[in-house]
């Protein structure tokens, strides 16, 4: 007989998933600032971290609950869901992480990290458009304040400081973000049967890849000299930062599905802040800081659970709550 934990217990487990994975997510902005400014090439340091942490999650596969091989090339898995795993993880790793730190080179980790995470109001017009999810009224709200929040949080802030080279760097940030909610939709459609620290592996495996076969095509290479200090970095970089928050994050979308936990990402560039003003001494300006807030209010908003309104909403609702 299968006991069933109480929902009070699995919404606490939800919670603490989600804050374990969003502290680490924003503190690869800060690790990641810190080795690009002492001249590490942005797609090498990038393939590297994440071939890493896909080795590190090796691991973790078995906590499936199935062997290793059978948790990596499960019996149902197809030419199709190889094809879905490959382009998750070429958005993913490849194009989210690749692009950032490329931004990173003239923004900073906190204004990366506020425009990587509008993410979830992107996966909310992407939902709407790919998979005929209901924008209600609370959540054209919030897709509206959460674009004037990135206006904020771009514009006024690229004023009076090489505004052009912020200009880049904040839309590819943007770009990030974008790449991001279309792997969200792509994993929420797919139904893999794959586990969470499976995809995790499969995905940061072939994004670090691709991501290597170009950093190195352009003739980019390792400092010749690394501190320890700089290893150090690394190594927080490549698996608590990336091996721990995907894995958590992977873990996160089983549990609460795709709107219900891209909602709490706000939660990783508040760490970022926390982070940059502690560790980088740096901080925002009065404009980024309220075009953040009213990203964090558009999330809140996008993503807060409202009632059903036909039986088709309510037969979803009874469905969703239903999974472990």
């Amino acid at each position: 007989m299968t006991t069933v934990a109480p929902r009070g217990n699995r919404d606490a487990q939800f919670f603490i998933i989600l804050l374990a994975s969003t502290f680490l997510m924003g503190s690869s902005f800060v690790s990641g600032k810190i080795l690009l400014a002492q001249g590490f090439p942005a797609m090498l340091l990038v393939g590297w971290r994440f071939l890493i942490a896909a080795l590190a999650t090796l691991p973790l596969v078995r906590l499936d609950n199935r062997s290793m091989l059978a948790a990596l090339m499960p019996k149902g898995m197809g030419i199709r869901d190889v094809a879905l795993v490959v382009v998750i993880g070429l958005l993913q790793t490849t194009a989210v992480m690749g692009l950032l730190f490329v931004a990173m080179r003239s923004i900073s980790a906190s204004t990366a990290a506020i425009l990587l995470f509008t993410n979830p109001i992107w996966v909310a017009v992407l939902g709407r458009i790919f998979l005929g999810e209901s924008l209600h009224g609370a959540r054209v709200a919030g897709l509206v304040l959460g674009i004037v929040g990135v206006v904020l949080a771009i514009g006024i802030a690229g004023q009076g400081h090489a505004a052009a080279g912020n200009m880049t760097g904040e839309l590819i940030g943007l770009a990030c973000a974008l790449c991001w909610a279309a792997a969200t939709i792509i994993n929420k459609r797919a139904n893999l049967p794959l586990g969470s620290w499976a995809l995790s592996f499969w995905q940061m495996l072939v994004g670090s890849i691709a991501v290597l076969i170009m950093a190195y095509a352009s003739g980019e290479h390792w400092p010749t000299v690394t501190t320890h200090a700089q290893w150090g970095w690394f190594v927080w970089l490549a698996i608590p930062a990336s091996t721990g928050s995907f894995g958590l994050w992977f873990v996160a979308l089983n549990k609460g599905g795709a709107t219900k936990t891209s909602g709490y990402l706000f939660l990783a560039p508040l760490f970022t802040v926390v982070l940059s003003f502690f560790v980088l001494g740096t901080s925002l300006s009065w404009a980024q800081a309220f075009g953040g807030v009213l990203i964090g209010v558009a999330l809140w908003l996008v993503n807060r659970d409202m009632p059903a309104r036909n039986d088709k909403e309510r037969l979803s609702e009874a469905t969703a709550e239903g999974q472990p």
